[in-house]
């Protein structure tokens, strides 16, 4: 049986992009709070001995994204949900670049989402309109991000390839999720606001520290800061489930509903 290595994402993951791909298998970066290892019903131990994907993985997603585009469901793809497409195995296989090529190549637009930093500078001659460069952010101390990611690119690494991507023109967003310290999130939006173009926002979910976190009062801060900076932002169902029922009404924002939506208005919000 043959699955289709480009596919429609479900609950969370689809409030995110509406086609993604996964081009290895598993995560060297280690993050504490990573979901995937349960989602793909592995070990941690044997999710963070990241390898390539088998059974002719590049020729194959060749002729599957050929094949969606030929039926018009092309569009943009997001690598990755379940892996990092810069970790460091990348380096040695360089499978995202060649994925990256493919996907362009069959009339498929590109999305890369990491934590792995410069590592992603390699492939920014691949980026063109219609693509975009997005890092998850979580800490700006580098010793808090080595506690809860200890082998990803420390957060000021990721910045400094987010301003890269900004300057060659590329479209650029941050995920504020998981977020583990409100202020800190709260911070990097203000550090980070000159050269992102898009912010998502979500929570932390299944872990202790969660309970601990004003969630409520920490998505009514981040709202009012991205509407004074005139940042276009998305909030997560699981983040805007704590907010006032009619706060956005409040505001003056008018909910844009689409999860194939990737960019709004300045201070036009994208909810789910």
């Amino acid at each position: 049986m043959t699955y289709s290595l480009i596919y429609e994402p479900k609950g969370r993951a689809r409030e995110y992009a509406a086609l993604a791909c996964n081009v290895y298998r598993g995560c060297g970066h280690g993050c504490i709070y990573c979901y995937a290892p349960s989602s793909t019903q592995r070990s941690r131990s044997d999710f963070l001995q990241a390898t390539t994907r088998p059974n002719q993985f590049l020729p194959t997603l060749a002729k599957q994204a050929a094949k969606r585009q030929e039926l018009g469901r092309g569009g943009q793809v997001l690598l990755c949900f379940t892996c990092d497409p810069y970790q460091p195995l990348d380096v040695e296989k360089q499978v995202t670049r060649e994925a990256i090529r493919i996907l362009h190549q069959t009339g498929h637009t590109v999305c890369t989402l990491t934590k792995g930093g410069k590592r992603a500078l390699r492939d920014m001659d691949l980026f063109g309109p219609g693509d975009a460069f997005a890092t998850t952010l979580t800490w700006l101390d580098k010793k808090c991000s080595r506690e809860w990611e200890p082998d990803a690119a420390d957060p000021y690494d990721r910045i400094a390839t987010i301003i890269d991507y900004h300057e060659a023109g590329i479209t650029t967003w941050v995920s504020l999720e998981p977020v583990l310290d409100p202020d800190v999130a709260l911070s990097i939006i203000r550090q980070t606001r000159k050269f992102v173009d898009l912010y998502k926002i979500g929570k932390l979910n299944y872990h202790p520290l969660a309970k601990e976190i004003d969630w409520r009062k920490f998505g009514i801060a981040a709202i009012d800061l991205l509407k004074q900076l005139g940042k276009s932002y998305y909030i997560k169902k699981d983040l805007a489930k704590h907010l006032p029922a009619d706060y956005f009404r409040m505001t003056g924002h008018n909910p844009v509903a689409s999860p194939t939506q990737h960019l709004a208005s300045p201070n036009q919000p994208i909810l789910f």
